[in-house]
């Protein structure tokens, strides 16, 4: 590909896709590439230069380097669905979201847009810092296509949902980030989109106001297209129906958010401690006690509910994908009842052990194993690990021994179905530390009986009171 200053730039095409297609956003060989100059001789060089080279027949030379923020991009994102954006600062997110709004032009390729769309891209984009609030809410709202008339009619309620008081009729140079995103989102939130596209903004919003665009996300995300990109792997697990991963401009993978996340998080444990072992590497050490078939210490309490169907037992399995340095591995996963039995289901509230056997291949001065417990959406529920107990109490492994870390507590109240185990061993501090080695999905369980009626998790109620007093 070259990137001739005279290069065609293909234009993006909006609402002239065809209306009966169920596709709302069409990307193609989508490229950008940026001219990069080392000094501003350089780049009056390439304005001049080049144009007597021609003349004179001789092949024009470039002053500047090239970066692709984007390298022949090509997706679908179908109506009414929502698809999420990872990958690390500098893959070309952002780059990807302001050729898809308009706001840059591409390189190279096409975009197609189905309907009006709203972005939240950059704080406060869209936004003239000497406006005041008023002003910017009309100015903004007209961009993304709405009416004199339609503003008037729905200027209260942006208002109200911002929620920034008076200073609404300050101008918004005066404004916290939380404050400038609290505008944007209002206006866009108030559009009537039909694609909404989001960068990260919210993560500068306080509490209660994040709380209250998830409230409208999830409302517009049952009629409407979102794209949505977050380093937050749980809220790409949460919201999304797919995920892409946007690395080094290129796309390395697509498909289901469970699936994508964890491959982009053990990329970014390489990328910063090398290369990870292979998957199945540690099979010669599986030690053969894993043979050994579940118990399930609970079936005349099956044999007397509507729960009695054939149980499936699971246990620790090596085909698990799993990455790491390789200074340790794991060998076995067990959740165990109080009288070290090993566990099929489990109801919340009851005490369980689970423990985690390994092997060092080399020798741990800072061993720290830890867990997750993951939902069927690959959210996590709740976890720890042994650092805090390993500063109290100092444990150092000699190569080629077998060790196990083991975690007593109540299982907490949560929601009736399947989770999974996932089972890491790190060596180094909670904040500086080596992954030698980590297992996603280790040990599947099921959660019967429950009392949780909404929500991720419950809470063992010691008393509920239901009374009439006198008035």
């Amino acid at each position: 590909m070259s990137s001739d200053m005279n290069m065609p730039f293909t234009q993006i095409e909006r609402g002239v896709a065809n209306e009966a297609s169920d596709i709302a956003i069409s990307v193609t060989h989508l490229s950008k590439c940026y001219q990069i100059y080392d000094s501003p001789r350089d780049r009056l060089k390439q304005f001049i230069l080049p144009r007597f080279q021609r003349f004179s027949l001789q092949p024009p030379k470039h002053y500047f380097r090239e970066f692709w923020a984007l390298k022949d991009v090509t997706f679908e994102v179908k109506k009414g669905e929502t698809v999420g954006i990872i990958g690390k600062n500098g893959s070309g997110k952002s780059t990807l979201l302001q050729i898809i709004c308009g706001t840059l032009h591409p390189s190279f390729g096409n975009v197609e847009i189905n309907g009006r769309v709203a972005a939240l891209l950059e704080l406060g984009s869209g936004f003239n810092p000497e406006f005041t609030g008023s002003e910017n809410i009309y100015m903004y709202a007209a961009i993304l296509g709405l009416k004199i008339e339609e503003i008037d009619e729905r200027y209260d309620k942006i208002v109200a949902f911002a929620d920034i008081g008076d200073f609404v009729e300050q101008p918004t140079k005066t404004y916290s980030s939380g404050m400038v995103v609290r505008l944007a989102f209002s206006v866009i939130a108030h559009v009537n989109a039909d694609i909404l596209v989001i960068d990260e903004a919210l993560s500068v919003g306080d509490a209660f106001f994040v709380q209250k665009c998830m409230r409208f996300l999830r409302e517009f995300m049952k009629k409407g297209t979102v794209l949505f990109v977050s380093h937050d792997t749980g809220a790409i697990l949460n919201l999304c129906e797919s995920a892409i991963w946007l690395q080094e401009g290129t796309i390395t993978a697509e498909g289901k958010p469970k699936e994508i996340t964890e491959r982009y998080l053990e990329r970014l444990y390489e990328s910063q401690q090398g290369e990870s072992l292979a998957d199945n590497k540690h099979n010669a050490i599986l030690d053969n006690h894993n043979e050994q078939p579940s118990r399930d210490m609970r079936l005349d309490f099956i044999n007397q509910t509507s729960l009695r169907n054939d149980i499936e037992l699971f246990q620790f399995t090596l085909d698990t994908p799993s990455f790491g340095k390789g200074g340790a591995n794991i060998t076995n996963v067990e959740l165990l009842d109080y009288h070290d039995n090993v566990l099929a289901w489990t109801v919340g509230g009851e005490r369980v052990k689970l423990v985690i056997h390994c092997i060092a291949q080399d020798t741990l001065l800072s061993p720290i194993v830890g867990f997750q417990v993951k939902d069927r959406l690959g959210q996590v529920v709740f976890g720890d690990n042994t650092y805090l107990t390993g500063i109290q109490y100092p444990v150092n492994i000699a190569a080629k021994s077998y060790f196990n870390a083991c975690f007593e507590f109540d299982m907490p109240v949560m929601p009736v179905g399947d989770y999974t185990i996932t089972a890491a061993i790190a060596e180094g501090s909670a904040e500086e530390h080596i992954q030698h080695f980590w297992s996603h999905d280790a040990l599947a369980f099921k959660v019967h009986s429950t009392s949780v009626c909404y929500g991720v998790v419950g809470i063992p109620m010691k008393k509920i009171n239901l009374s009439t007093t006198q008035s």
